[in-house]
């Protein structure tokens, strides 16, 4: 079907959409944004606003992507990057669900979904194929690995690595196998990757070096185990913990 627009959204002069999107009663689609194709922007969604930013020029020349295929449903609010040139990313078929928000220049990977009340503050970078329930939240400048699966009300404040399952207060419950199945990963490759999760969260010592340490020494065969380990070499808020019954059980 051709683009259509609902007579009483708002699409401001300036905004780019792709074909085939839908933007329905009363949404407002900024002129700061870039729509893929087939991005569906239910009621009263507001795409493109100001960040929440005290110290924000309105001037700015900042923006929001949104990649093809995504639906952003009723009450969705997604914030434009605080930096000159910069844009707030959200990735190709992803869904955010009533009331989710995604806040200034988070980068969000594709095929996510954010359940209803589920909120990122600014900087927090998403991988593939993640999960958050509703009311979870995170803390600025976190990221959330690839195909993570957050619990609903889940609070996180540190890095959450690749293929994990985490609740409450940054508290890894699990590997993240059921998922991994679905997305039909290898046998092999999730085997080794529960060896991994295994040998960094549950060796004595600093987990950054524990990772680091399996790394160099080649210990994994597989991508996906290496991806895993590689997480550990970088940001700055620390990692999400494991309590050792809740992990093992969780497997």
């Amino acid at each position: 079907m051709a683009t259509v627009i609902h007579p009483t959204a708002i699409v401001e002069p300036g905004a780019q959409l792709g074909a085939d999107c839908e933007i329905m009663a009363y949404a407002v689609v900024t002129k700061h944004c870039v729509l893929g194709d087939r991005v569906a922007v239910h009621p009263f969604a507001v795409i493109g606003g100001d960040p929440q930013y005290l110290k924000f020029d309105r001037a700015s020349a900042t923006g929001v992507t949104v990649g093809a295929g995504t639906v952003l449903r009723e009450h969705v609010t997604i914030n434009r990057s605080i930096y000159p040139g910069k844009a707030t990313a959200i990735g190709e078929n992803c869904f955010f669900m009533s009331g989710s928000h995604a806040a200034h220049d988070c980068e969000v990977g594709n095929h996510v979904v954010l359940a209803n009340a589920a909120l990122l503050a600014g900087h927090v970078g998403v991988g593939d194929h993640t999960f958050f329930g509703g009311g979870a939240a995170v803390h600025q400048f976190c990221r959330i690995g690839e195909s993570v699966m957050v619990a609903g009300h889940a609070s996180i404040t540190r890095d959450v690595p690749h293929f994990t399952m985490v609740a409450e207060r940054d508290d890894v419950i699990g590997f993240n196998a059921v998922g991994l199945r679905r997305r039909g990963f290898a046998r092999a490759a999730i085997a080794e990757l529960k060896t991994a999760f295994h040998e960094v969260y549950f060796t004595p010592g600093n987990i950054r070096d524990v990772a680091a340490a399996r790394r160099a020494a080649g210990a994994f065969d597989s991508a996906e185990a290496k991806r895993f380990l590689d997480f550990f070499a970088g940001g700055k808020r620390g990692f999400a913990r494991a309590r050792r019954a809740e992990a093992e059980a969780g497997e």
